[in-house]
This record gives C-alpha cells, sequence and structure tokens, in this order.
C-alpha cells in the first residue's frame, strides 16, 4: 500500500509541529495540502517544501469557520477525487483566563479553536475519505485533556478532553465505512510556540526538561514521525488511539 498518489490535509501547517508533519507525510510520497490563515506564508511554506521535493498545495482557510471550512474541504476533494489522511493539527491555547473572569468570547473562541475545527474538518472530508485508501484522521489532544491544564488553561484542557472524546466517537461512527480515526497527545514540543518564555525567561525554559522522563524537550520532528506511522499501512489495525508523544511527561517525575 503505497502513500503515492495519496493525498493529506494538514490544518495550521504553515509553520511549527503543522509543517513538520507536512514535510514528512510529503516525504513519504503524500501530496500535501497545507491549511492556514497567512496566505503569504502559506506559499514560502509550499515552496520551502517544492524546493526538497514534496509536492505540496496552500489552502487558506479559518478552521473555526463552518462555511469557509465546507467549501475549501469540497474544492481539494473535488479536485484530487478523494481524501486519503486528515490532520486535524490546528489548534492552541488562545490565552490564559480564569473562570470568573472569562468573557463568553474568550470560551468560544478557545472551543472553536481547538473543537470546533475537529469537527468541522472532519465532517467535510468524511466523503472524500471515503472514497480514500487507507483513509484516517489524526486529532491532537493534551496531557491538559486529562490534568485539566494549568492556571489559566483549564477552559484549554476542557476543548482537549473533548478532543480526546470527539476522537473515540468518530472512530465509533466511522469504523463501517473501514476510516481509522487517532490521536496523538504532543508533550512540551521545542517550537516558536514557546519562543516568547525561551527569550525572556531562558532558565524557566530550561528547566521544562527537569518534568520530562527521558531528559529532554520533544522535537517537531518527534511528532511528525508519529503522524507518519498512524497515517501508514503499518497503524491498518490501529483506530480509537491517543498515543503520548512525550518522553513520559505525562507521568510525571
Amino acid at each position: 500500500m503505497s502513500s503515492k498518489g495519496r493525498v493529506a490535509i494538514v490544518t495550521g501547517a504553515t509553520s511549527g509541529i503543522g509543517f513538520e508533519v507536512a514535510k514528512r507525510l510529503g516525504k513519504d510520497g503524500y501530496t500535501v495540502i497545507l491549511n492556514g490563515i497567512e496566505d503569504a506564508v502559506g506559499a514560502e511554506s509550499v515552496k520551502a517544501l517544492e524546493a526538497e521535493g514534496v509536492t505540496a498545495e496552500y489552502s487558506g482557510f479559518d478552521v473555526t469557520n463552518e462555511d469557509a471550512v465546507n467549501t475549501a474541504v469540497k474544492a481539494i476533494g473535488d479536485k484530487h477525487g478523494k481524501i486519503d489522511v486528515i490532520v486535524n493539527n490546528a489548534g492552541g491555547l488562545g490565552g490564559r483566563s480564569r473562570f470568573e473572569e472569562m468573557t463568553t468570547d474568550f470560551y468560544r473562541k478557545v472551543m472553536a479553536l481547538n473543537l470546533d475545527s475537529v469537527f468541522f474538518v472532519s465532517r467535510a472530508a468524511i466523503p472524500y475519505l471515503k472514497k480514500g485508501d487507507n483513509a484516517n484522521i489524526i486529532n491532537y489532544t493534551s496531557n491538559a485533556a486529562w490534568n485539566a491544564g494549568g492556571p489559566g488553561a483549564g477552559i484549554y484542557g476542557t476543548s482537549k478532553a473533548g478532543v480526546h472524546a470527539i476522537t473515540r466517537a468518530l472512530a465509533k461512527d466511522l469504523a463501517v465505512d473501514g476510516i481509522r480515526v487517532n490521536a496523538v497527545s504532543p508533550g512540551t514540543i521545542d517550537t516558536p510556540f514557546h519562543a516568547q518564555i525561551k527569550s525572556t525567561k531562558p532558565e524557566v525554559f530550561a528547566s521544562w526538561k527537569n518534568n520530562i522522563m527521558l531528559g529532554r524537550l520533544g522535537t517537531p520532528e518527534d511528532v511528525a514521525g508519529v503522524v507518519s506511522f498512524l497515517a501508514g499501512k503499518d497503524a491498518s489495525f490501529i483506530t480509537a488511539e491517543t498515543i503520548q508523544v512525550g518522553g513520559g511527561q505525562a507521568l510525571g517525575i
């Protein structure tokens, strides 16, 4: 079961983990569609991948906008005749807020970014995944789904717990169509996401590895390798699972 001719959409893929996942899937032989909301950055990301021999396209849409998702995913599916892999990489902390001060707008923004996006993109893709080869969806959850997150990150944890549940629910729903659904749960990964604390409080950033069994922060490539495995034929009997990619961080030391 070759990856040649297979099509993968990676949301939030113009930088960080998403870009490395797109690169890895591209190296595996997929045509990768990078999603983002900054078109100029998306164009540069596609150029960077093409320079490495990857077949890549850019699709600019906001994953929290239902109509935009439906239009873009349909266009991709119609163009390629199918979709084989969806990587729901887009998401984020969205900021921090204690519940007492939390605005409804903030609550809805974080839930939309992390949970609505998975629902919108997955739902739009299902008709095309049914035409795919070893079709599957890969979502991103977090340790925060289990421990409810750090100070002010409670609604982030809540949204990621939703992703954990919708991963299993989608897996149950789509098994009859042979579509697998799994999730990865990245630990602390060294990406531009942490650039501010890395530059302003390097000692705090350096201390994070002390809570990780393997004694180092993760890299985007660490996550990309697991996504590559889940997307491929070696994982063809794995569904409804979440793989921790955190060097043992979830257990604490």
